[in-house]
């Protein structure tokens, strides 16, 4: 799981009281000052939410522990807003840090519930749940043995990941098999390597983002001024599940200049933000890009997606686009906690909203998946914010989208990335599509005509 923006708010010394009255006292007086800010009845429910937590604390029959009790409430609280907002203990919050900084062990899927029911949204390409057979919405049952119903995402990710070697195994339910299937998958090392490279051909280069993190920009500016002279450029951003806000719109600039690259809008003023690129172009404005995309590209992600389509720099082929268009602003709390808040939504240059719309390709290619592969996007997760062009009480009747009927595909027996370019355009119908473009000149570039004319 990632996040868009991170906080710098510093709680640095401060100590989590250790009573029940302090632990709520802060917590009631917010909710008091929001209550006298508004005509809600807040603060009448608020006394329910103060009696319940007394009663439970002085009746139930064993003496629960504080933090557990207000934790407990707090996860019940963040899971009635939408998918992504979510409270983080002090070690979760640590190993959230360490998502984005370096690597852990675990098995690489993104998860998310739908329906009541945790889901692999897709595993990351290279890591061992994907070398395992892990599918886009698999319903994970249990873990270990330990049924996931009424699991949180933070108690789940907790149980997958684990030491290096030791072996985490999945209960699945997947549409249309003939049996509940048990996956075994090894823990690993899940390196957080974001940008990957290859020259296909003489004049064509392929850029992988695999996620947005704290070094991404860097990784792909000295990637590109490591290329040679490009008669044009893949980007491909399949299945990255986004990352970091700062990173897309720094990366955005390798290719646009100081563009506008994005807009957050939010309720509170300090959310409404235009961010335009602040790195100079590094791509020479004269050479084509095709950007790949397909159900997995989320967040970050499609923000690099929808601001290269808007500005007519590159030709966008693929598949729809996730669609996850909310920002996330990650907010320490006094006891190493943290709270994960979604507070505004992306509008690509043009305007769009990402939100559950996602970004629709220039050219489709459809995806090549397994025969009934159901596939996920945010307009499935439950509780979704609503999109520009979704009606709110069709949240209910939406389900995910499945290939449907196609002969059996031959599945590559290893990352199609130590395959020989002939052999791995037969397993990527999508990457094959994008190099074509290139060579017959196919893709135009209007945001070069425009920079040359001062436009």
């Amino acid at each position: 799981m990632f996040f868009d923006v991170k906080s710098r708010t510093s709680f640095a010394g401060l100590k989590l009281a250790t009573t029940l009255v302090l632990i709520l006292t802060p917590l009631i007086g917010w909710l008091s000052r929001a209550a006298a800010d508004g005509p809600t009845d807040l603060y009448e429910k608020l006394k329910i939410f103060t009696l319940v937590m007394h009663e439970v604390n002085q009746k139930f029959v064993e003496k629960p522990k504080s933090d557990e009790l207000v934790y407990g409430a707090i996860r019940g609280m963040l899971s009635s807003l939408d998918p992504h907002s979510s409270f983080m203990t002090p070690d979760e919050m640590k190993e959230f840090q360490q998502e984005t900084q370096g690597a852990f062990f675990g098995v690489g899927i993104e998860i998310s519930q739908r329906d009541g029911l945790l889901t692999v949204v897709s595993p990351i390409e290279d890591t061992p749940a994907f070398r395992a057979g892990l599918q886009s919405g698999d319903h994970i049952t249990k873990i270990d043995g330990k049924s996931t119903k009424d699991m949180s995402l933070t108690e789940a990710v907790k149980f997958i990941r684990g030491p290096k070697g030791t072996r985490v195994i999945f209960t699945i339910s997947r549409e249309n098999a003939k049996s509940i299937l048990t996956i075994p998958v090894k823990r690993d090392l899940i390196p957080i390597r974001s940008v990957r490279s290859q020259i296909l051909e003489p004049g064509y280069a392929y850029l992988r983002v695999i996620s947005f993190q704290g070094d991404t920009y860097d990784e792909a500016l000295k990637i590109l001024k490591q290329f040679p002279f490009l008669k044009g450029l893949i980007l491909d951003l399949r299945n990255d599940p986004g990352g970091l806000l700062e990173q897309s719109i720094r990366l955005s600039g390798l290719f646009l200049g100081p563009e506008l690259v994005v807009e957050t809008k939010g309720r509170l003023k300090d959310q409404n933000i235009s961010y335009p690129a602040d790195t100079e172009m590094v791509l020479p404005v004269n050479c084509p890009i095709v950007v790949l995309v397909n159900e997995g590209s989320a967040s970050a992600s499609e923000i690099v997606a929808g601001a290269l389509q808007d500005h007519q720099r590159a030709l966008v082929v693929g598949a729809k686009s996730f669609g996850k268009g909310s920002v996330q602003t990650v907010l320490p709390l006094p006891d190493g906690s943290g709270l994960r808040l979604t507070t505004a939504r992306f509008y690509t240059p043009s305007g769009r909203s990402i939100q559950a719309d996602g970004i629709i390709p220039d050219i489709t290619v459809p995806s090549r998946l397994p025969k009934f592969a159901e596939i996920i996007r945010e307009k499935d997760l439950d509780h979704h914010l609503t999109g520009a062009n979704e009606k709110s009480e069709d949240q209910k009747e939406v389900k995910g989208e499945k290939t449907g009927e196609q002969e059996d595909l031959e599945m590559p027996d290893r990352p199609l990335s130590e395959m020989p370019l002939a052999e791995r355009l037969k397993f990527d119908p999508q990457l094959a599509r994008a190099l074509l473009l290139l060579k017959e000149n196919k893709v135009p570039n209007v945001f070069a005509k425009k920079v040359r004319s001062g436009a």
